[in-house]
């Protein structure tokens, strides 16, 4: 034990050396009922600029109300997996509300976006097959590629014309092309048209996970299928989450009747594992609806993302090329997004530094996230803390 501790003991000195120690912020409570958009982290009030929720449904009232009558009906829990007792009704008229959402014939609700990822990679990929991914995939797409058995290739980030060239060099019995449709750390959208397009004069199937696009991107909020105009043709399986733009919690893979049931028969990490509480699925149907119904939403969420654009542009920041909720403010060293954001803190702004490993080194930077849940004013008080880094 004494080895363990020393030898982990050493690792944790380096990895706090390099400047690249996690720390988490206890959210002490939410200080706007129906928004939830400032917080009380660590005894400060803050605004949240860097959670996920784009809609700013994780406290709409429906959605709550929601929650609480399904848990008075069903329980605080499943009690089981899907294929054991744990598929309620709230889970299947979930499942098909969702179908319907993105137009396909089948939807299978798995209880995480990491999950969701090991589910259509690994269950469809196998030792004789080539998985190629975009170079800056969510780890979840890549680690699913390494436990499925299959030879990973990673290709230069959103460029079809290196996807090609792997796919024209490699033999392979099956391939599996897998990209996210919004990046989580850039923001910006794959070029999903001319991948598609490889994959189809190629056999490969091609697997996007839009995490991020779902319920924002798109005329409707479909995603970003919808915003390049592809269909189950193009993109077989489409990979989905339930935390982030609706707000509550879950994952989704939406494809044809053979691929659901077949991931239903296969997929270890929906067979083998609790299934989602039926009041997640309750609410989740309500923040569906919301979404759906509250386009006002999105046209909020775009002209905050072209005021907060205009006003980084004016202040001289590098931002990455986004036109999503994630705007990423590049700052390149570890030690100087963390100064940054400790101090947009001081000005009541919570904004997390992000670092390698999850981004490339040297690209160490501030991960904004705009919601519709933001005033101007919250917006004005950003862009005047972001003023201060500048000079």
């Amino acid at each position: 034990m004494a080895a363990l501790t020393e030898t982990l003991g050493a690792a944790l000195e380096e990895i706090r050396a390099a400047d690249l120690y996690r720390s988490r912020r206890v959210v002490e409570s939410f200080l706007e009922a129906d928004t939830g958009i400032e917080v009380l982290v660590d005894g400060k009030r803050r605004v949240n600029f860097c959670g996920n929720d784009y809609l700013g449904l994780s406290h709409h009232p429906e959605v709550r109300a929601a929650f609480i009558a399904a848990a008075a009906q069903f329980g605080v829990g499943s009690g089981a997996s899907h294929l054991v007792t744990g598929h309620s009704r709230e889970h299947h008229a979930l499942e098909e509300e969702l179908a319907a959402f993105v137009g396909r014939p089948r939807a299978l609700l798995l209880s995480t976006g990491y999950m969701a990822n090991l589910a259509a990679i690994a269950t469809l990929a196998g030792r004789n097959a080539l998985v190629a991914e975009d170079r800056l995939n969510h780890a979840s797409l890549l680690d699913a590629a390494f436990l499925s058995g299959a030879t990973l290739k990673r290709y230069a980030h959103a460029s079809p014309d290196a996807l090609i060239h792997l796919l024209e060099e490699q033999p392979f019995e099956r391939a599996i092309v897998a990209t996210d449709g919004v990046f989580s750390m850039d923001g910006d959208i794959a070029p999903l048209a001319a991948i598609a397009a490889a994959c189809r004069a190629r056999g490969a199937w091609l697997v996007v996970d839009d995490a991020h696009g779902m319920g924002v991107v798109g005329a409707t909020g479909r995603g970003s299928l919808e915003a390049t105009h592809l269909g189950i043709d193009d993109v077989p399986v489409l990979v989905g989450t339930l935390g982030k733009a609706f707000g509550t919690f879950g994952a989704f893979i939406a494809g044809s009747e053979e691929l659901v049931e077949f991931l239903i028969q296969k997929a270890r990490s929906y067979i083998y594992t609790t299934a989602l509480p039926p009041a997640v699925a309750a609410a989740t149907r309500a923040a569906l609806r919301v979404a759906t119904a509250d386009n006002w939403r999105r046209d909020r969420l775009r002209a905050l993302i072209a005021r907060f654009r205009a006003g980084a542009a004016e202040l001289g920041l590098a931002l990455t090329d986004s036109g999503t909720p994630i705007q990423a403010v590049i700052l390149g060293e570890p030690r100087l997004a963390l100064a940054a954001s400790a101090t947009l803190a001081t000005q009541g702004l919570w904004v997390a530094a992000i670092r390698p490993p999850t981004v490339p080194p040297g690209t160490s930077r501030l991960r904004i996230t705009l919601s519709a849940a933001h005033t101007d004013d919250h917006l004005e008080r950003l862009l005047g803390a972001l003023a201060m880094l500048a000079t």
